[in-house]
């Protein structure tokens, strides 16, 4: 059961990418880092959840630093909507501080198939 929930998860996220890209958005990709009260309270399982709910791919994961960072990837639009939500709203017990985005680039096609907890 859980094999073809993840499998119908994932042909629904690239029907919506197709989407997106046969609307001529462009598609961006963006490494990130959320600097706060961001490990030991959901937050990479909620910007997992956050990131798939957009229509996103990519990856999330603590560092060493206690910050949580990653990449994501897919149309511009959506892209920015993440970022503002990892500015402004992450987990429900997350105090973020800041939000830092690099490395910003349009791309010709996805790195990633979905988005992933990175342990």
């Amino acid at each position: 059961m859980k094999a073809k929930t993840a499998l119908f998860q994932t042909l629904f996220l690239y029907l919506l990418l197709l989407k997106a890209t046969t609307m001529s958005e462009e598609l961006l990709s963006v490494d990130y880092e959320v600097y706060g009260k961001v490990q030991g309270v959901f937050f990479r399982k909620y910007t997992q959840s956050e990131g798939k709910k957009l229509g996103l791919v990519g990856w999330v994961q603590n560092t060493p630093a206690g910050t949580v960072q990653g990449q994501l990837q897919g149309p511009a639009s959506k892209v920015k909507q993440m970022q503002e939500w990892l500015r402004t709203t992450g987990s429900p017990q997350s105090r973020i501080i800041k939000a830092e985005f690099n490395n910003e680039k349009t791309i010709e096609n996805l790195d990633f198939k979905d988005f992933k907890v990175a342990r």
